[in-house]
């Protein structure tokens, strides 16, 4: 009687199958991340193959960040209600068909349209990561996870720029600026074949249906927040851009009271404000939305000393940020995996503490230096920058969704997605404030250098402040994450698994 070599266990099989669907779900992600940026580099060559207008291209770049912020939190509930998975593929289809659109467009208003297309189908797509993450990967284990998304923020931060020179400067196959959103093509095909083999489709246990009314409030709220100060600067600030944003403050305030008497009614709001009861939640939102702030404005101002104010090109201001994409994808592993298990929520001050000190030396070089600085002479504070953002942005995720009910994984990634996008347009309108305020009026070709060094070094200053802001709200965050406390279980029972994460099927 010969014996059969054993077959691979049901366990090991479904093992290989999650970590397949994190590196899908983590490819979708850094695809949001690089073409959030990948687009500002591309301008020059836009604007010069469309004869797009100022206008047109201040809707490129804002129809995505609009539709994107304005659809996260629906996106999140979305998937909670009809299945992470379907919603998923969803986005990823959606997103893919509109970037060979957008790469496609015929005309200014073509590209405009498909931009806003892109950022909606993005808003499907996004919330479902951590959400896909959350709900197929057990507590003890998310730390390592969240290592790795958070070294993908840190490589997608600096590699939209990089990679948009790079396919621009390449002019492939005469397209000039297309290739980059052609490239979201095979890479999108791919994740969408993928996708629907190897990812576990998760849904709330509970029949959810979803709030209309909270939706128009909310994609109302953001929008009437976001929209002036997109376009705020451009238009000269009008009245009616205050009284936007202040009437945004009323209608979230409207939200907050119709989602907590719709919890009431039928168990099924839009935003769970019962998870602002969890304190990790609650405190790592505050977080992100300040943290969200700072990143705002100092990309931004970063971006315009380098290539208005020191005259360097796309490619070399994008080679610069190197140093600072390795070292954030570099700390955000450590910080999760060997850090915070250890010293808890001190790995995330002392992040925010090292970015400050990273500024404060950059401020220094940047005056030192003059208009003669280096992409060399940048590379030491960016690397210490790097190593302060990369210990935040990865276990500050951990701690938001770490004791998040895995029903509302959803909404409570979507709130996370769309605080993150408030803080980073907050911190664009203030680049107004602290940037071009500091720039005079009329300067001559020799002034508008040291004039742009100059405002850059404020608006440095203004970040440090931030991170300090940031630093004293983090005693709020939990001393050590749930699963991190030696000895602490899994936050989800095993038992209920197989009813809440229905087998795969093909």
């Amino acid at each position: 009687m010969t014996s059969s070599a054993p077959l691979p266990s049901p366990a090991a099989a479904s093992d290989r199958r999650r970590w397949f669907a994190l590196a899908i779900v983590m490819t979708a992600a850094f695809m949001d991340l690089v073409d959030v940026t990948i687009v500002n580099i591309a301008i020059p060559s836009i604007e010069r193959d469309t004869g797009a207008s100022f206008s047109s291209i201040q809707w490129i770049v804002a129809g995505y960040a609009l539709a994107f912020a304005a659809g996260l939190i629906t996106g999140g509930r979305l998937g909670d209600i009809y299945g992470r998975k379907r919603l998923f593929l969803v986005g990823i289809g959606g997103f893919t068909l509109a970037s060979a659109l957008c790469g496609f467009a015929a005309n200014p208003e073509m590209l405009v349209a498909s931009r806003f297309l892109q950022g909606a189908t993005a808003a499907l797509m996004v919330p479902q990561v951590l959400s896909i993450v959350h709900a197929t990967f057990p507590a003890h284990e998310r730390g390592k996870v969240f290592g790795l998304f958070g070294a993908i923020v840190g490589l997608g931060a600096v590699s939209g720029p990089l990679l948009g020179a790079l396919l621009t400067e390449w002019n492939i196959a005469g397209l000039e600026w297309r290739p980059i959103f052609l490239i979201n093509l095979p890479v999108g095909i791919l994740g969408l074949v993928l996708g629907s083999k190897f990812i576990t489709e998760s849904k709330s246990p509970r029949a959810l249906r979803l709030d209309l009314v909270g939706v128009v409030l909310v994609t109302l709220g953001m929008l009437m927040l976001i929209y002036p100060l997109t376009r705020g600067r451009e238009l000269g600030w009008p009245l009616w851009g205050y009284l936007s944003m202040a009437g945004s403050v009323l209608v979230f305030l409207v939200l907050v009271l119709f989602e907590r008497a719709k919890a009431g009614r039928d168990g099924s709001p839009l935003i769970e404000l019962s998870l602002f009861r969890v304190r990790s939640f609650a405190a790592g939102i505050a977080v992100q939305l300040t943290f969200g702030i700072g990143l705002g404005i100092f990309f931004l101002v970063w971006t315009l000393y380098m290539q208005m104010g020191l005259g360097w090109s796309a490619l070399r201001a994008g080679t610069t940020g190197i140093p600072f994409s390795v070292s954030v994808s570099v700390a955000a592993g450590l910080s999760v995996q060997k850090l915070v298990p250890r010293f808890g929520r001190k790995v995330l001050q002392t992040g925010a503490l090292l970015m400050a000190a990273g500024l404060l030396l950059y401020i220094w070089e940047s005056h030192h230096y003059g208009m003669g600085i280096t992409s060399w002479q940048m590379a030491l504070p960016l690397v210490v920058m790097g190593v302060g953002m990369g210990l935040i942005v990865a276990p500050l995720a951990d701690a938001v969704l770490s004791e998040v009910p895995k029903e509302h994984a959803g909404s409570a990634s979507g709130l996370f997605n769309s605080v993150q996008q408030m803080g980073n347009a907050l911190g664009l309108g203030l680049v107004s404030v602290v940037f071009y305020g500091a720039i005079g009026d009329r300067l001559t070709p020799e002034q508008v250098g040291p004039a742009f060094a100059d405002a850059f070094e404020q608006s440095l200053w203004w970040v440090a402040g931030v991170l300090l802001l940031i630093f004293v709200v983090m005693f709020a965050l939990p001393a050590r994450p749930k699963q991190h406390v030696e000895g602490a279980a899994d936050d989800e029972p095993a038992a209920p698994e197989p009813a809440q994460e229905p087998v795969l099927t093909h």
